[in-house]
């Protein structure tokens, strides 16, 4: 069943009847409500419709947060081959929050770099919710060092509400892993693209996402911050997040304004979520595109134009 969210509760009600209805249906033949439950699906699409079409920013960073949405371990699976998992930073530990390895994308050798934020109670435990510790941004440093030796392509997968912010994280470096994980984004002489499938958050993301192409679903967001951290700062408030959703430019839609992304990828009506698969086999459209469009440059022009890109970031404003 679907999970849905404060916003879509009307939604559930009409979806719910409809489904009340076919359920008396199968149980007794006789009964036809075939033209109520078409009227009440009706009903329910023109909804949704009128739902996902305008979605305010504090309602998109619901939706980038579903648990139904895919995960970066449901787009290697699918969009990937011969994924070989690699494990550890050489140095503390294996950070499950990270996932990584050498795979294939499309028959050309990669390595696939994500954040994996679990399916389940017991998954999300391991995972720590999609929050790595710094030993993650280490394993991850240590794949693109891998990559750029034998010149593979790094295709980076973004969902985290941002690094985990613990003792045992802070104790181990967990600003300078970052710092780190975003120099090497910097240095490879390699193609690096990046694509934000839920939540793109803080210094944990950009630490992915410092790429030579930035994609974003839809409905994913991409924030210095949470709404409701950024609520807790500016008015004590946490409950103030509508507010600062508004105010900090987080959607698709204004960072491809501002230029701190390159394309947007459409999702499904009613979210990626909704149709997984479908959204699913949009990224991996995406990510063929921007490979493509990076094929045949040199390493020293694709850290060149990297640099470039990043560097030149608040020169566009939303008013323009």
């Amino acid at each position: 069943m679907t999970q849905y969210l404060d916003f879509e509760k009307p939604l559930a009600e009409i979806e719910g009847k409809a489904e009340e209805l076919r359920a008396l249906a199968r149980s007794n033949e006789e009964m036809d409500i075939t033209d109520e439950a078409r009227a009440l699906d009706k009903k329910a699409a023109g909804m949704l419709e009128d739902l996902y079409g305008s979605l305010t920013p504090w309602r998109k960073c619901q939706v980038a947060r579903h648990p139904e949405r895919p995960h970066c371990k449901d787009y290697i699976e699918a969009l990937f081959t011969e994924f070989t998992p690699l494990a550890g930073d050489r140095n503390f530990a294996d950070d499950l929050a990270v996932m990584g390895g050498l795979a294939r994308f499309n028959d050309t050798p990669v390595v696939v770099i994500g954040h994996e934020k679990g399916n389940d109670t017991k998954s999300r435990i391991e995972r720590n919710f999609g929050m790595a510790r710094p030993e993650g941004y280490r394993k991850a440093v240590r794949l693109m060092e891998l990559a750029d030796k034998f010149n593979l392509p790094v295709v980076t997968i973004v969902d985290t509400p941002g690094a985990y912010p613990g003792k045992g994280a802070e104790e181990r470096g967990q600003s300078e892993a970052i710092a780190r994980s975003t120099e090497k984004c910097l240095q490879i002489g390699v193609p690096l693209i990046s694509v934000i499938v839920g939540e793109g958050g803080s210094g944990g993301a950009v630490a992915f996402a410092t790429a030579n192409s930035v994609a974003m679903l839809e409905h994913s967001v991409y924030s210095v911050i949470t709404p409701e951290g950024c609520a807790s700062i500016l008015w004590k408030d946490s409950e103030k997040m509508r507010e600062a959703a508004e105010q900090m430019r987080l959607t698709a839609n204004e960072l491809k304004t501002l230029g701190v992304i390159d394309r947007i990828i459409p999702e499904p009506m009613g979210g990626a979520h909704r149709h997984a698969e479908e959204s699913i086999n949009a990224v991996g459209k995406s990510i063929e595109a921007m490979l493509k469009e990076l094929d045949g440059k040199d390493g020293k022009t694709l850290v060149k134009e990297r640099r470039t890109k990043f560097l030149e970031m608040g020169r566009k404003g939303l008013a323009a």
